[in-house]
């Protein structure tokens, strides 16, 4: 089976095991089916911006050609940091975006992925944001009227705990079975100032997430298309938005957001019989 695809990141769906969908021309496909295969992906040497489609020789941000990088609200300063969000003044690149995108719900939330970190995201992307980041568990901190406030909690919480994501830890299942979410919550809520304790939510449900995994690495080697532009190798599995292959190499398809890539499937079997034939 061969695909082409304009790569954009793997749409999830919350499960167990959690499904991952690859657009390609010819539509969707269930990378989950790949699992155990061995998978050739060949990036043809092309890349269009996510926002304009126009040709670029590089891609900035997540999948802009320069000018949109530059000019679009998607890659806004206030993306990586949300206390600097101006939607709620009635400003930024795109004050109508700003409206629809950022002047809405938000929830803070406390994820574990190796160790535990804040995030945030759209109320009703919750789910989505957690799997992308590769999180096993996680608990909403509190509600926010818009993108401004999420920032200015989660600003207060990283003097206490980090809000990164140590993706080498989470692809090898480096897990801390010691921390409780529900005590972290409570412990962080009394950080919290006056002025921002309303918001904390009263939601206390733990989620948990099942990765379609068969083998999880000792090591990981990241991989890069403008390194290595053919990679191949036994697919043994997904999280977040990383292809995990045998011996820990490890691809993190969101990264090559507007590269044009051919996807070749094969399972083991065709292709030992096809070295020995030939």
């Amino acid at each position: 089976m061969q695909f082409k695809a304009h790569l954009k990141k793997m749409r999830v769906e919350n499960g167990t095991p959690i499904k991952y969908w690859l657009l390609t021309q010819k539509g969707e496909v269930l990378v989950n089916d790949f699992i155990g295969k061995n998978l050739m992906l060949e990036y043809t040497g092309v890349i269009n911006c996510v926002v304009c489609s126009r040709l670029t020789k590089k891609s900035f941000g997540n999948g802009s050609c320069y000018p949109c990088f530059i000019n679009a609200p998607e890659n806004s300063e206030c993306i990586i940091r949300p206390e600097l969000c101006l939607g709620h003044e009635g400003k930024g690149r795109d004050p109508v975006w700003e409206m629809e995108n950022h002047v809405v719900p938000h929830t803070v939330y406390l994820a574990l992925t190796s160790g535990i970190k804040v995030g945030i995201t759209r109320k009703g992307n919750e789910f989505t944001r957690w799997i992308d980041q590769g999180a096993w568990k996680s608990i909403k901190f509190a509600e926010v009227p818009d993108r401004y406030t999420s920032g200015i909690v989660e600003v207060e919480l990283k003097n206490y705990i980090s809000d990164k994501t140590h993706w080498q830890k989470m692809l090898k299942d480096d897990r801390n079975e010691e921390i409780n979410l529900l005590e972290a919550k409570d412990d962080l809520i009394s950080y919290l100032p006056d002025s921002l304790q309303d918001f904390v939510s009263d939601e206390d449900d733990i989620y948990e997430f099942h990765y379609p995994v068969e083998t999880y690495p000792t090591k990981v080697k990241s991989l890069n298309f403008d390194k290595t532009p053919t990679i191949e190798g036994k697919l043994e599995g997904i999280r977040g938005q990383y292809l995990i292959f045998e011996d820990g190499k490890v691809i993190n398809l969101r990264k090559f957001t507007g590269y044009n890539i051919c996807l070749t499937v094969q399972d083991s079997v065709a292709k030992t019989v096809q070295k020995t034939l030939f």
